[in-house]
């Protein structure tokens, strides 16, 4: 069993420094010397992941320890990685940020020691030459069990300013790997939830990645960060890949068709997570992709729907256009068909976005606000529903800007726990339709139970 993937956690100071630019450069100047690499981020992001995956080829992939657990960071990480000659991990916001009030939970610095994982810190240098010493052996020596393998400057000005960079460095005893300079950094735009997906301007991200990658190589040390890569050690004894494969008492029935489980993607629909397909045909479904922009109908034969997050609210009107499909979404789910539907996936449901009629299963309307709501939840569920028995504990992550005005004639899914107590979502028939983005991983029982019910309903 292999233990010891070379691996390397790119964090930072804080957001906003480059880590996004130079973990998937990268990723990608590995992948272009013929490393087959493995790429990981940190937290639920949903958008660096597409990213990740141009660069090298691969299923980018979550390591969040607060909705899996930290038990599950190294099984996620190894099955991911299997196959791969180094693996590369993007952070989240600062080293030592995590869950709020949870002290390290869900940190780079907390994945990192799970993995021990030597750690590049991307540091935004402009604006400060001697200074960037105190930043980073603060950095350096704050948790010894986080060992900064060595530095990579970013936004620096000229060869003079890297000289004096250098030479601060030299004195703290910590290795510059690379330096990017300040007029080659690379745009990709952004709107109200973050970079723009892949899936929504995918020959322009193609073009970003390769710029990406050319910074990389011309300012960074590849051999020197390919041996701090190697130099990382066995992962904690017991170690072993995850695996959707359910346990052998618990496996699905050989011998005829799975049922097919229709899963919303296309450019409205680009949050998911990998495991969740690979659950899903673990327990026995033909997972089948479609694209609610442009698929007039639902794959031939679904027995039940998948709608992740994404975003809907820029989609609206060509969402709405698209009325076949709308009606076929109300006819399945009036069925009594299980549907599983995430945050986008919600909105999708109601009556209407922001004035655009959309499929109607739920007797609600939403609408965008000026007003983010993000963080992670404590969730158990209320009562019972295609995809979770009543009491089925989980954690979940919001991350919107709308809001939802319910009618009536359904129930809760969630009570949640943060930052008040409350109750969120809809079970309606055969609808689980909530704002939480889950990850099944940690509770892989929901996409088994959730496949059973498109066998039987």
């Amino acid at each position: 069993m292999v233990t010891s993937v070379p691996r390397l956690v790119i964090a930072a100071p804080s957001s906003g420094s480059g880590k996004t630019t130079v973990a998937t450069g990268l990723m990608a100047a590995f992948a272009a010397r013929g490393l087959a690499v493995s790429p990981h981020k940190v937290g639920p992001d949903y958008i660096d992941p597409g990213y990740h995956a141009l660069a090298t080829g691969r299923a980018g992939r979550n390591l969040d320890a607060y909705l899996c657990g930290p038990e599950l960071i190294a099984p996620l990480f190894l099955h991911g990685a299997l196959g791969c000659d180094l693996a590369v991990v993007e952070g989240v916001m600062g080293l030592f940020d995590g869950a709020a009030g949870e002290g390290e939970l869900a940190s780079t610095a907390q994945v990192a020691k799970l993995l021990r994982a030597p750690v590049v810190l991307v540091v935004d240098a402009s604006s400060q030459s001697r200074s960037v010493a105190a930043l980073v052996h603060g950095f350096a020596s704050w948790d010894p069990e986080v060992r900064v393998g060595g530095v990579i400057l970013n936004k620096v000005a000229s060869d003079r300013h890297e000289q004096l960079l250098r030479e601060a460095l030299d004195a703290a005893g910590v290795p510059v790997l690379g330096a990017l300079r300040r007029a080659e950094q690379v745009d990709v735009p952004s709107r109200h939830l973050g970079l723009v997906p892949v899936a929504e301007r995918r020959a322009a991200a193609v073009d970003a990645v390769a710029a990406m990658a050319a910074q990389v190589v011309r300012g960074c040390d590849l051999e020197a960060l390919e041996a701090l890569a190697r130099s990382a050690g066995a992962l904690p004894g017991g170690s072993a890949p995850w695996t959707p494969e359910p346990p052998a008492h618990d496996h699905p029935s050989a011998g005829g068709r799975g049922p097919v489980v229709a899963v919303a993607g296309g450019p409205a629909f680009t949050f998911s997570y990998a495991e969740h397909t690979e659950l899903l045909a673990a327990a026995g479904a033909e997972v089948v992709t479609f694209d609610p922009l442009r698929d007039e109908r639902l794959p031939g034969g679904t027995a039940g729907l998948v709608i992740g997050g994404g975003f809907p609210e820029v989609y609206a009107a060509e969402l709405s256009a698209n009325e076949p499909l709308r009606k076929a979404v109300a006819d399945l789910a009036c069925s009594g068909a299980p549907v599983a539907a995430e945050c986008a996936g919600l909105l999708y449901l109601c009556r209407e976005l922001d004035g655009q009629p959309l499929c109607g299963v739920l007797d609600a309307t939403a609408r965008m606000t000026g007003r983010l709501t993000l963080g992670y939840r404590d969730a158990v569920a209320v009562g019972d529903s295609a995809l979770a028995a009543a009491g089925t504990r989980m954690r979940g992550h919001e991350f919107h800007r709308t809001a939802v005005e319910p009618g009536a004639g359904a129930a809760p899914a969630w009570g949640v726990r943060a930052p008040v107590r409350r109750v969120e979502g809809f079970v309606q028939q055969g609808v689980h339709a909530s704002y939480l983005h889950t990850h099944w991983a940690s509770e892989p029982g929901v996409a088994r139970r959730f496949v059973e019910r498109c066998r039987t309903s």
